[in-house]
């Protein structure tokens, strides 16, 4: 396990700077590598927009939380995700892309929204406060991208599901953070001698 603080990444955010993020991403896995570690992962749904700058030189591969969650999907027949997160993450390339190999649309909440919930993960959630506003205010957006056709909600930020559960969410949940884990428990599992 190794990671820079949040602050390094989200200056990187900010800046728009995805070849930072990547930097910082390849000099944790060249570490993990150095200890022996035979694969890597990344519980931060955006950080994965740098994962293309940089997962040619990793020395050793990566599971991608997209794919995990993409694969969920998938087993549970959806057909529509809503997509939360950062809004570097809703508005970004990570799940589009990924998505737009396969048939399963996706929707993001209106502009507006999108800021709210950004600011609510970065001024709220990373700080450990959970209140009860916050939980109303996702539940609505989730409750109207569920009236707009998504059949589940793709919690995509390590924080929301501790704010959201699979029993207050008016959608189902996919929450990215604990299928990245189950995934990579089966590649251990795996890859044991």
């Amino acid at each position: 396990m190794h990671t820079f603080p949040l602050s390094q990444y989200t200056g990187y955010f900010e800046a728009g700077d995805w070849d930072g993020v990547a930097g910082l991403m390849l000099s944790s896995t060249e570490k993990l590598a150095k200890v022996g570690a035979d694969f890597a992962v990344c519980p931060d749904n955006t950080i994965h927009q740098a994962f293309d700058l940089f997962i040619e030189k990793s020395p050793i591969p990566w599971l991608h939380i997209a794919d995990e969650v993409i694969a969920e999907a998938k087993r549970r027949n959806y057909s529509r995700l809503a997509i939360l997160g950062t809004r570097f993450l809703m508005e970004g390339p990570v799940y589009a892309t990924k998505l737009a190999a396969t048939d399963i649309e996706y929707m993001i909440p209106e502009a507006e929204d999108r800021e709210r919930i950004n600011d609510i993960i970065f001024n709220e959630l990373v700080n450990g406060r959970f209140s009860s506003a916050a939980r109303d205010y996702f539940n609505r957006v989730i409750d109207n991208l569920k009236r707009q056709g998504c059949d589940a909600v793709v919690l995509g930020c390590t924080e929301i599901p501790l704010l959201i559960t699979p029993q207050s969410s008016p959608l189902p949940t996919l929450d990215s953070t604990r299928l990245l884990a189950r995934a990579a428990l089966r590649k251990a599992v795996e890859i044991t001698p």
